[in-house]
C-alpha cells in the first residue's frame, strides 16, 4: 500500500460518502435480505472531478455493474452489527473466465490489513509485560539488529514508532530474484541477494515524521520470532487464530491443494488473472491469507473489548490504547483527516470513532477492515482486482447509507 493509493482512498471516501448519504437515512431496521439488496443496488460512482451537490439524488448503480466497470472478478463481504457478524456474501468468480464462484469461505489476500493482526500480537505481549512499546527494539532482537547511525544515536527505534510508521525506515516493496532459493527473512532485512528490496536501515530521525514502511513490520516479525522462538505462523495461530476460531487464516503460502480450490486469484487493472506475488519470508507487512468472516471475528473481538468486555485478545484498556490517536497525519497527504493508532488508522470521535486498515497487494488484490466500536458495526470487504480499492469505497458508502454510519469528516 503506497502513498498514492492512500490519497485516492481517502479522497474517494470523503466524496462518495457524502453522495451516498443522500440515498437513505437509517434503514438499519430493515430485514437483512433487504439491507443486502439495498447495498447491492445502491452504489454511487466515484468521480474525483466532481463535487456532490447537496440535496441532489445521485444515480444508483448495482454492485455487478461496478465490478464490471472496475474489472474486479470477485468480491466477498462480511457485515458486522451489534458486535457480531450479521451477514456474509460472495460475488463473482475466483478467476476471470472460470465458473468457480466466490463464497464467504473463499480465501483472499489480506495485504496490509495484516498489519492490524500483527499490532494485536505485539500489544498482547506488551499487556503481558514481555515487551515495552518504548524500549529500544535492538534489546529484543537477537538474530539481527538495526544498524546504529547518526539518527539512531539521537533516537532509538521502538515498537511504538514501528507500529505507527515513524521509525525512519524506508519505503520499499519486496522484489527478489526467483532463480536461486528464495530470500530468507534476514536477507530481506539486510537487503541482500536474492532479495532486491531496500535494507531495514534508518534513513530519517526516528519519531520525526510519518513514512509508511512495510519493512518496519518485517522488523516486528523478526522481533516476535526472536522473542518467542517461534515462526510467525505459529505465533499468530496460538495468539489470534485459535482463540478467535479464525480457522481460515494462515501465513502459510502457497495454500494446500484443497484450499487452493477456493483461492481468489489476483487480477490486474484490465481484469487479467495473474500469479500471486506473496513473499516467501516477509509476512508481517501483508502475508496473511484469510476470509472476510475471519477478519470480522477479529474486528468484533476488538470492539467488544473496547466496550468493556474483559475477556478477549486484549483488555479494554489495551484496545483503547491501540485506538488512541498517536499522530494526526497531515490532511494534505491524503485529502482526508486521519490519524495513526497502534497498527490501525483512526478517524472521528465519539459515535463516529472508527478504526480501519486498507490493503493492496500486487498484482491485484485488496482488503479493507472498517469498524465503529461505539456503534458495534463495521465491515470487511475483500476483492481480487487491482481496482478493488475504489470499488470497496463505493461499497462502504452504500453500506453507510443503509446502516446510518456517521459522516466522515
Amino acid at each position: 500500500m503506497n502513498r498514492k493509493t492512500f490519497a485516492v482512498i481517502f479522497v474517494a471516501w470523503s466524496l462518495i460518502g457524502a453522495s451516498a448519504r443522500v440515498q437513505a437515512a437509517g434503514e438499519k431496521n430493515l430485514p437483512i435480505a433487504q439491507k443486502i439488496e439495498k447495498m447491492e443496488n445502491g452504489l454511487v460512482e466515484f468521480n474525483p472531478g466532481t463535487t456532490p451537490v447537496p440535496g441532489q439524488v445521485p444515480k444508483l448503480l448495482t454492485l455487478a455493474e461496478r465490478m464490471a466497470f472496475y474489472n474486479v472478478p470477485g468480491v466477498a463481504i462480511a457485515m458486522i452489527d451489534h458486535n457480531r457478524i450479521e451477514w456474509t456474501k460472495g460475488y463473482g468468480v475466483l478467476k476471470a473466465g472460470s465458473a468457480a464462484a466466490v463464497t464467504p469461505e473463499s480465501f483472499f489476500e489480506a495485504a496490509s490489513t495484516t498489519k492490524a493482526v500483527i499490532a494485536v500480537i505485539v500489544l498482547g505481549l506488551v499487556q503481558e509485560g514481555k515487551l515495552d512499546l518504548d524500549a529500544d527494539v535492538n534489546g529484543y532482537l537477537k538474530s539481527w539488529h538495526i544498524a546504529e547511525n547518526d539518527f539512531t544515536r539521537r533516537q532509538k527505534v521502538t515498537l511504538r514508532l514501528l507500529l505507527t510508521h515513524r521509525a525512519g525506515l524506508p519505503r520499499t516493496n519486496f522484489p527478489y530474484d526467483e532463480k536461486p532459493a528464495p530470500p530468507t527473512l534476514l536477507q530481506v532485512l539486510k537487503g541482500e541477494a536474492p532479495a532486491k528490496n531496500k535494507a531495514a536501515a534508518v534513513e530519517l530521525l526516528p519519531g520525526s515524521q510519518w513514512q509508511y514502511s512495510n519493512i518496519g513490520y518485517v522488523v516486528i516479525q523478526q522481533l516476535l520470532e526472536d522473542v518467542l522462538g517461534q515462526p510467525l505462523e505459529q505465533i499468530a495461530r496460538e495468539r489470534v487464530f485459535k482463540p478467535l476460531s479464525m480457522a481460515s487464516s494462515t501465513f502459510v503460502y502457497p495454500l494446500n491443494a484443497e484450499r487452493q480450490k477456493n483461492e481468489a486469484l489476483p487480477h490486474d487493472e484490465q481484469g487479467i488473472a495473474g500469479t500471486p506475488a506473496m513473499h516467501p519470508a516477509a509476512l508481517a507487512q501483508g502475508g496473511l491469507m484469510t476470509t472476510p468472516s475471519d477478519l470480522a471475528r477479529f474486528a468484533c473481538d476488538l470492539m467488544r473489548a473496547y466496550n468493556g468486555r474483559a475477556k478477549g485478545l486484549l483488555s479494554p484498556a489495551t484496545v483503547r490504547r491501540m485506538l488512541n490517536k498517536e499522530v494526526d497525519l497531515d490532511p494534505r497527504l491524503f485529502g482526508f483527516p486521519v490519524a495513526e493508532g497502534l497498527g490501525v488508522f483512526v478517524a472521528g470521535s465519539g459515535k463516529g470513532l472508527s478504526f480501519s486498515h486498507p490493503g493492496q497487494n500486487y498484482p491485484g488484490a485488496t482488503s479493507w477492515l472498517l469498524a465503529y466500536p461505539e456503534l458495534g458495526q463495521g465491515a470487511v470487504i475483500m476483492t481480487n482486482g487491482a481496482k478493488g480499492d475504489l470499488l470497496t469505497l463505493e461499497i462502504i458508502a452504500a453500506l453507510s447509507a443503509v446502516y446510518g454510519w456517521p459522516e466522515m469528516h
